[in-house]
């Protein structure tokens, strides 16, 4: 499913027209975005929880020359899926 898709998908399930549903989408995908950005969690109960977690600087080799390269530290987004979000996937 891409994001066309799940714009139907809203559309279908709410009887918004496309172009509502495509606003609903697109705001709450900013509404994460903004969230994670500032730092906070997003938690949908049921479904998982949205966060951000910070991997430290390190040291990588290139592989095509063994020089040594440093590699900056990041934050990377994570999710972690709800019990309902897991038992659904598993039926």
């Amino acid at each position: 499913m891409n994001k066309q898709d799940l714009i139907d998908m809203v559309a279908d399930k709410t009887d918004l027209p496309k172009t509502k549903a495509q606003e609903v989408v697109e705001a709450m995908i900013e509404s994460i975005k903004s969230t994670l950005k500032n730092g906070d969690e997003v938690k949908l109960v049921g479904f998982g929880t949205f966060s951000v977690s910070e991997r430290a600087a390190t040291t990588g080799r290139n592989p095509r020359t063994g020089e040594a390269i440093k590699i900056a530290a990041s934050k990377q987004p994570k999710f972690k899926p709800g019990k309902e979000l897991k038992d659904a996937v598993n039926k």
